[in-house]
């Protein structure tokens, strides 16, 4: 059966930084092994990326991620990892903290969409849904009340497609644009990531578990 493999290593940053460990993991891997089984895939967590064989990556189907730190792939494990998504072999689906990781492999950034760049508010805030077509967002409404970590993003890619972000107004910044969620094709496979799931009851909100499922759907192929 093919997998969904779910790495979830917490690992210093290239610079020796200690990162933090988010107490939301273990809801993290029970959400996602039962997403994986309701689209009939295996499962597979890891969250020591050494322990992971290239194998196992050159068979899955999907690559989630909710890391953060340097996480020690293999030059093996990568090559995996980017030839299956670049084939569409491997749908791809970082979330959170995996926007802060890899620094040390270049086309990581590239590959999930953006680099993170700080995360300076943490509250109640409205998210903007922008695209209501989107498998991952076309149960939302126009605009979604919730309370998380609101990241900041750097070299977001231009053929991103954005599909939630948070108003700068009531943010108190300047400019529209501080994407939350997003998906684009990396040569023929499929990407999709959000910065959501840092607190506990986002893994209690039916509203934030379809999220993440129609993140799943359309990296297997759901929707334009």
């Amino acid at each position: 059966m093919a997998e969904l493999v779910f790495a979830t290593e917490v690992a210093p940053y290239l610079e020796g930084r200690v990162a933090g460990a988010h107490h939301v993991l273990p809801q993290a891997v029970r959400i996602l092994r039962q997403l994986a089984g309701l689209a009939g895939l295996g499962f597979r967590h890891v969250d020591d990326v050494t322990q992971l064989p290239v194998a196992a990556l050159e068979q899955a189907r999907v690559l989630s991620l909710f890391t953060i730190g340097e996480t020690p792939w293999s030059q093996a494990q990568r090559r995996a990892i980017a030839d299956g998504v670049r084939s569409g072999r491997l749908g791809f689906l970082p979330f959170h903290s995996a926007s802060d990781s890899c620094y040390g492999w270049e086309e990581f950034g590239r590959l999930v969409g953006a680099r993170f760049d700080g995360h300076p508010w943490t509250r109640d805030l409205t998210v903007e849904v922008l695209d209501r077509e989107h498998p991952a967002t076309r149960h939302l409404g126009p605009e979604w009340r919730t309370t998380d970590e609101v990241y900041l993003f750097r070299e977001l890619r231009p053929d991103a497609r954005v599909l939630l972000r948070a108003r700068a107004a009531e943010l108190g910044v300047e400019g529209s644009e501080l994407p939350l969620a997003w998906c684009h094709r990396e040569g023929r496979g499929r990407v999709f990531y959000t910065a959501l799931g840092h607190f506990p009851a986002l893994y209690e909100q039916p509203r934030f578990i379809a999220h993440l499922q129609g993140g799943l759907a359309w990296v297997l192929g759901e929707g334009g």
